[in-house]
């Protein structure tokens, strides 16, 4: 059993330090354990150049423009049977690092459209993609800010495991703590956290888990969370209704007041859309190929081209001070 510690913050500092701290309960409980400090390595922005879709859709590959650290890091991802990722809050959110590794995964490590990939590959003869990328991993997150601005982060973080599929075991986070490691109780909590990352990779270990056919199962050991799928608590409501959307798994439904609380409720008959299982994926990198084909039909289109041109020359982008002579 592997488990995998990532911190987004200063080096040697809270981030640092209480990734270790649950790294440590892990390895007590019988894990090889190995740590990142993300900020050491080169990860690029994700550009939008879209050539990871389109690589997956048409049996090309796995496709990324950039060259930077991120696909070893990913490997290293792969590799590990549990992984901790603790990030720094600045605005109430995750960081811009933590922002740039979530849309790297984007559709390029979508489960679904990697195993139409996988498919076309062994379709044409060639050798598919490794097996580990199907299998099943527990994730946890823990953001630490020093103030209680901090609601915005659960999701952000929880967006990491959604291309792929994986389990989330603890999502939490820690206000008013610059001072953390004097806060015992958010230590204990943190070593808490490392076992039982360190029990849901094992329970994946034991049962050969993979992400097709774990949909139904749980890993979950926080809070119970007011979306009742994905324990995600941030919805977006449509203004003047009760009806509102997860903003993790995408679930559509109505926020109901039951004995004096919020209750977010949908149709059962609804859940296969949901963004984290492999029902919904299929149903996305569907409506992906469509898109990406739609586009690619569209630079043969004389109108297409036209407004491309005329709002192009419109005016040019103000140069970067720090590229001109």
């Amino acid at each position: 059993m592997k488990i995998l510690g990532v911190s987004l913050g200063t080096k040697n500092g809270n981030n640092d330090t209480m990734c270790r701290v649950a790294l440590e309960a892990a390895k007590e409980k019988g894990a090889e354990i190995e740590f990142i400090h993300l900020l050491d390595w080169d990860i690029q922005y994700c550009s939008g150049c879209v050539a990871c879709s389109r690589g997956l859709v048409m049996g090309k590959g796995m496709i990324c423009s950039r060259q930077d650290d991120f696909k070893a890091f990913y490997e290293k991802v792969v590799e590990a049977d549990g992984v901790l990722f603790v990030d720094p809050i600045f605005e109430s959110g995750a960081t811009g690092l933590y922002h740039s590794i979530t849309d790297r995964m984007g559709p390029g490590h979508d489960t679904g459209m990697m195993m139409m990939l996988d498919g076309k590959l062994k379709e044409a003869g060639k050798e598919g993609l490794n097996p580990r990328y199907f299998r099943q991993k527990a994730l946890s997150f823990v953001g630490i800010g020093g103030s209680d601005w901090a609601v915005r982060c659960e999701t952000d973080h929880a967006m990491f495991a959604l291309s792929p599929g994986w389990k989330v075991v603890n999502n939490e986070f820690f206000s008013w703590c610059k001072d953390v490691i004097m806060q015992d109780d958010k230590v204990e909590r943190m070593k808490e956290i490392g076992r039982n990352l360190a029990d849901a990779a094992q329970q994946i270990i034991d049962e050969d888990m993979q992400i097709e056919g774990s949909e139904k199962t749980s890993l979950w050991k926080g809070k119970e969370g007011a979306c009742p799928h994905c324990q995600g608590n941030n919805f977006y409501i449509y203004p003047g209704t009760t009806h509102c959307v997860c903003e993790l798994c995408g679930l559509e439904g109505t926020l109901e007041i039951v004995d004096g609380a919020f209750k977010f409720k949908y149709d059962p008959a609804t859940e296969h859309h949901a963004h984290d299982i492999l029902s919904g994926k299929f149903l996305h990198g569907q409506d992906i190929f469509e898109n990406e084909g739609r586009l690619m039909n569209l630079y043969k289109d004389p109108e297409f081209k036209k407004r491309k041109e005329h709002y192009t020359a419109v005016c040019e982008p103000t140069p970067a001070p720090s590229k001109q002579k």
